[in-house]
């Protein structure tokens, strides 16, 4: 029911959001994605993210998602910035590049911003996502622990505090 049996977690979705410098939706991605060392779901992994295994089985493995991907942030124009709501979705996409044999070097712009939030609010401990939602006032729409549902929630604070984040 836990980890996988090899232990070593693989991504199986990848979503997003992309703001303009306004802080306006300009677009999302969301894809499923095929593993490739655990092709079979924990139970753990299937109540968590509610994602099913026939949701993975179709998929495709993780090169051609994140090569669309890449495609759809545009991560080759040289002026983008890659947000997440602490370190886990860039380890997540470093590890699978490594698996995959493939440059990982274009997650350098990157921020956290879990910590930033921290800073931002004087806070002595970082905030789950879920939980700075509620401190802000809003409520966590979606799906919990969903790749496209937390970027959309987590657009959410970035676009409140869009002024506040150090790049």
């Amino acid at each position: 029911m836990g980890k996988p049996p090899s232990l070593i977690q693989e991504i199986i979705e990848i979503g997003a959001v992309r703001l303009n410098g306004y802080g306006e939706v300009e677009g999302t991605f969301n894809s499923f994605v095929r593993p490739k060392i655990n092709p079979r779901l924990s139970g753990f992994c299937t109540e968590l993210t509610t994602i099913r295994q026939e949701d993975v089985d179709r998929a495709r493995r993780f090169p051609a998602v994140v090569e669309d991907f890449q495609d759809w942030a545009e991560v080759y124009d040289e002026d983008y910035l890659l947000c997440a709501w602490g370190e886990f979705d860039k380890k997540m996409l470093i590890d699978d590049c490594k698996l995959h044999k493939l440059d990982y070097d274009w997650l350098d712009p990157s921020i956290n911003l879990k910590n930033q939030y921290r800073e931002i609010k004087g806070l002595k401990e970082p905030k789950g996502l879920k939980s700075a939602l509620t401190a802000e006032g809003f409520e966590f729409i979606g799906t919990h622990h969903r790749g496209i549902d937390d970027a959309q929630n987590t657009a959410r604070i970035f676009t409140k505090y869009l002024d506040e984040w150090r790049y």
